[in-house]
């Protein structure tokens, strides 16, 4: 096994951008060299193949699939002989934290690790990332994408274990724990067993792309994210040739409601994107920067990205979940956020394979129907909702058919609340509020649409109930801090309660969030106008 510490920085040259988005008024700079990390993965191939092979796992771990699959391509050419680059391919067209991968993908995956066998590695250590990587390939035709996704998971341990001085095989295992976990696992022992792994070598290799990429991704989730900071601060400097790198932070920045960092990300990713036709890439940042906006009181710069997105090709492009997700959320938020109602209940859905993306839209549209008082529309798609979840139920997808369910309960709830059947509405809203509690924010998406929780509060002052509204409000904000209409929402109610002081506290927290923004909401009206109050 040759031993070498390649750095990847090569000659390669493309434009990094990181304009004031979404004006991008300045001068892109020249030319500059490829950023990807530092990896050091030794096999027993050619020089010229190892050299390349280094640079193709650093793209691996940063998720560039499509760049991964071309760079371990060369690696094959460069050295027929190389095992270890048909594995690299067989592991970049599977993706494990996204979504399960086409048929198609699967196709061209199995063709890979089938290769991978039969040129054979040259190593015993060689021959268990080739076994383990088949496991995942192994029965595609008759296995679920989370059993496969299981058994490479076990097939990697024993790899991590036999070559424990082997830094790739633990990167690698810890994401096959993380790819491998239970959704309804509010424990996330998976998450944090891979944390602890990781943590020590990305102390140990400061510059390695996936450690400080697995590490934001083991605590993307509610209570965890801020033990993901210091990881998140450096993964964009560390590889920022690497849309998705930039992007990711923004997981760990949106969590903990630290929203002029996620636009600062989300701005260099989705420009770095653009830049590089990653359109996928591209679309998801820039839900992320609606999302970010519409939190700092920033809703022109928002509807200027609105804009930008609906400028954006996608001939000849693989749709995927991201993109339509995109496409259907970024609206929606847009809407919602905004309250309003006119617009939401004019929406229009759009045709997508995957039915939670066009759940999202009949989801705003419901609540804006409630919100205008046009109940048939609303009960329409308070149907279509039942719908899509009964076909995702059938296709055994329960994580979609859960979170359309809570689309489904909150809609039914506010077309009640229309109705005129508070207590019907008010059980709904809980429902759905238990429910988003028992679940958790999957990756695609910087977040609800609206937090049920925050609902349920809008819901309860309503009906003027302000301090039970405000303790819905202080709940849903323990998840999701620094939401604007959750702060205001707090606020509000808790000067309707007749808590002076922590409406005080709420409308000045909620004016400092805002304080980039030039906004002209009314929300922000009242408190300028409550803070000048003595």
């Amino acid at each position: 096994m040759k031993v070498s510490r390649i750095s990847i920085v090569v000659p390669f040259l493309f434009l990094l951008v990181q304009p004031a988005w979404p004006h991008e008024d300045e001068t892109p700079p020249g030319g500059i060299p490829e950023r990807l990390g530092q990896v050091n993965f030794p096999v027993s191939c050619s020089d010229a193949a190892q050299e390349e092979f280094n640079r193709s796992v650093a793209l691996l771990h940063s998720f560039y699939y499509s760049a991964a699959v071309k760079a371990f391509t060369h690696v094959t050419e460069t050295d027929p002989g190389c095992a270890m680059g048909y594995w690299g391919i067989a592991m970049s067209w599977w993706y494990p934290l996204w979504y399960p991968p086409t048929a198609a993908s699967l196709g061209q995956g199995k063709a890979a690790a089938d290769k991978a066998r039969s040129v054979g590695g040259k190593t015993e250590r060689e021959r268990g990332y080739i076994e383990a990587i088949g496991a995942f390939y192994q029965d595609i035709d008759r296995k679920s994408h989370q059993t496969r996704a299981l058994a490479y998971e076990m097939a990697m341990q024993p790899v991590h274990e036999q070559f424990a001085e082997d830094r790739e095989a633990s990167a690698f295992y810890a994401l096959a724990m993380q790819a491998a976990v239970d959704p309804n696992d509010q424990t996330y022992a998976k998450q944090l067993k891979s944390a602890a792994l990781l943590e020590p070598l990305f102390a140990e290799q400061p510059n390695h792309p996936g450690l400080a990429h697995y590490i934001i991704h083991a605590y993307d989730y509610p209570g965890l994210a801020p033990r993901a900071l210091v990881a998140a601060r450096s993964y964009g400097e560390i590889a920022p040739s690497v849309p998705h790198a930039l992007h990711m932070p923004a997981h760990t920045f949106t969590y903990m409601g630290l929203w002029q960092e996620a636009i600062r990300a989300d701005t260099a990713a989705a420009a770095t994107a653009r830049k590089q036709g990653d359109t996928n890439s591209e679309l998801h940042s820039m839900d992320y920067l609606v999302y970010a906006y519409l939190q700092s009181g920033e809703e022109q710069a928002a509807k200027t990205v609105l804009h930008d997105l609906n400028a954006v090709s996608l001939e000849n492009k693989e749709r995927t979940i991201a993109i339509d997700y995109t496409l259907a959320a970024a609206p929606a938020r847009y809407a919602i956020e905004l309250r309003r109602w006119s617009d939401a209940a004019a929406l229009t859905p759009r045709p997508s394979r995957f039915p939670a993306t066009e759940a999202l839209t009949h989801y705003a549209r419901a609540l804006g129907a409630a919100h205008t008082g046009n109940i048939p529309l609303a009960r329409e798609d308070v149907q279509r909702l039942a719908a899509l979840r009964d076909g995702l139920l059938i296709s055994k997808n329960d994580y979609w058919a859960k979170q359309v369910e809570m689309q489904r309960l909150t809609a039914a709830a506010w077309l009640a609340w229309a109705e005129g059947d508070i207590e019907k509405a008010l059980t709904q809203m809980r429902a759905a509020a238990e429910l988003e509690d028992s679940t958790y924010k999957h990756p695609v998406t910087p977040g609800q649409l609206a937090p049920a929780r925050e609902l349920l509060g809008d819901l309860l002052f309503e009906i003027q109930r302000p301090a039970e509204a405000l303790a819905e409000y202080e709940a849903a904000l323990r998840v999701t801090p620094n939401r604007f209409n959750g702060v205001y929402g707090a606020a509000h109610s808790a000067e309707f309660a007749g808590d002076s002081a922590k409406a005080k506290a709420y409308y000045a927290q909620l004016l400092a969030l805002c304080v980039k923004g030039s906004s002209a909401r009314p929300e922000l009206q009242r408190a300028r106008m409550r803070m000048a109050q003595k």
